[in-house]
C-alpha cells in the first residue's frame, strides 16, 4: 500500500496539536469544497485528500496507530493480537517511520515481529502456528451532496471513486449527516481477506422553505390582522402544491395548525409522510388611514 503522509497533506507537523490540525483542515476543507470549486476535478481530489487525512490523524486515537503503522495504522489490533499469540518467542517493539518513496507490506510487519520463521511453513506471508493470517480492506469514506427535494422519493445514483462507478440506492427520507455501508466496497483485503467496506455521508441542503426535523416539516405563514379578528381563508404552500386553510375568528398569533401527511417522506418509506405544522404570524397594519385610526379607536373605546 502506498504510503500517504496525511501530516503533509494538511500542512502540519508531527508535533502539532490536535487543536492545530483540526484548525488546518477546517481552513484547507473551506478552500476546496465542491460548492466553492463547482466542476474543479483538482479540487474535488484535493477536498477528498483533505478529509481522508483529517478522519485519521484528526482523531487522537487513530493518530496513534498511523504514527506506529503508517498507511497500515487500520491493522494495528491485528498485528499487536499477532505480538500477544508469539507468546515466549520475543520481538522487537515496531515502530513506523513513513516510506515516501517506496511501499510497506505486513510481511514486513510479521518478519519485524516473528522474524523470518513467521513467514515459514508454507502459510505464507502472515503465517502463524500453521494458520494463514488474512486482513479485512480499509473502509473508505466518501460524501454525497443532493437537494433536499432529491430525497422526495428513492432513487438511484451513480457515484465514480477510483475511476470506478458504483450505482446506489438513495432511500426516500435520508437526513443530513446520515450514513450508509456499501459492504465490499472499500480498499482490497490483505492476504485473501475481505475487501473494505464503503461509507457514504449525505451532505442534504435546504432548498425549500421549509424547516425540517426529521419527518415532519415547519412553516411559518403571515395572517392578516382583519382574517384573524373575524376569520376568513388563506392558501398555503406545501411540498405537494397549494392548500386551503380557513381561519377561525379570533385566531391568535404563534397558534399553530397541524396538516397530516403534508410533511416529508418516512426514512425508506416513499408513501408514508410526516406532517406540515403551520405556525400563525399576526401581520399587524403598519400605514393606517385617518378613517381607519379612528375605526380602530371607536373599537378600543368600545372594549373599554
Amino acid at each position: 500500500m502506498q504510503y500517504k503522509d496525511y501530516y503533509k497533506v494538511l500542512g502540519v507537523s508531527k508535533e502539532s496539536s490536535q487543536a492545530e490540525i483540526k484548525k488546518a483542515y477546517k481552513k484547507l476543507a473551506r478552500k476546496y469544497h465542491p460548492d466553492v470549486n463547482p466542476n474543479n476535478k483538482d479540487a474535488e481530489t484535493r477536498f477528498k485528500e483533505i478529509n481522508e487525512a483529517y478522519q485519521v490523524i484528526g482523531k487522537e486515537e487513530n493518530r496513534k496507530k498511523y504514527d506506529q503503522f503508517g498507511q497500515d495504522w487500520k491493522h494495528a489490533d491485528e498485528i499487536n493480537r499477532a505480538r500477544s499469540h508469539a507468546g515466549g518467542q520475543g520481538y522487537q517493539q515496531y515502530q513506523y517511520t513513513g516510506n515516501p518513496g517506496g511501499e510497506q507490506d505486513f510481511a514486513d510487519f510479521f518478519e519485524s515481529i516473528f522474524g523470518a520463521q513467521s513467514r515459514g511453513g508454507g502459510a505464507g506471508f502472515g503465517g502463524f502456528g500453521g494458520r494463514q493470517t488474512h486482513f479485512k480492506g480499509e473502509d473508505m469514506q466518501a460524501e454525497l451532496t443532493l437537494q433536499l427535494t432529491d430525497v422526495l422519493t428513492t432513487q438511484k445514483r451513480t457515484l465514480t471513486l477510483n475511476g470506478k462507478n458504483i450505482r446506489i440506492t438513495v432511500p426516500a427520507g435520508v437526513e443530513n449527516g446520515q450514513r450508509i455501508r456499501l459492504k465490499g466496497h472499500g480498499g482490497k483485503g490483505v492476504n485473501g481477506g475481505p475487501d473494505g467496506d464503503l461509507y457514504i455521508r449525505f451532505n442534504i441542503q435546504n432548498n425549500t422553505k421549509f424547516r425540517r426535523e426529521k419527518a415532519n416539516l415547519y412553516k411559518t405563514i403571515d395572517l392578516d390582522l382583519y382574517i384573524a379578528v373575524l376569520g376568513g381563508e388563506v392558501l398555503v404552500d406545501t411540498l405537494d402544491g397549494q392548500v386551503k386553510l380557513k381561519i377561525k375568528a379570533g385566531t391568535q398569533g404563534n397558534s399553530q395548525v397541524r396538516l397530516k401527511g403534508k410533511g416529508f417522506p418516512k426514512y425508506k418509506k416513499d408513501n408514508d409522510k410526516g406532517d406540515l405544522i403551520v405556525t400563525y404570524q399576526i401581520k399587524i397594519p403598519t400605514s393606517l388611514s385617518e378613517k381607519e385610526r379612528q375605526l380602530f379607536t371607536e373599537l378600543k373605546d368600545l372594549q373599554s
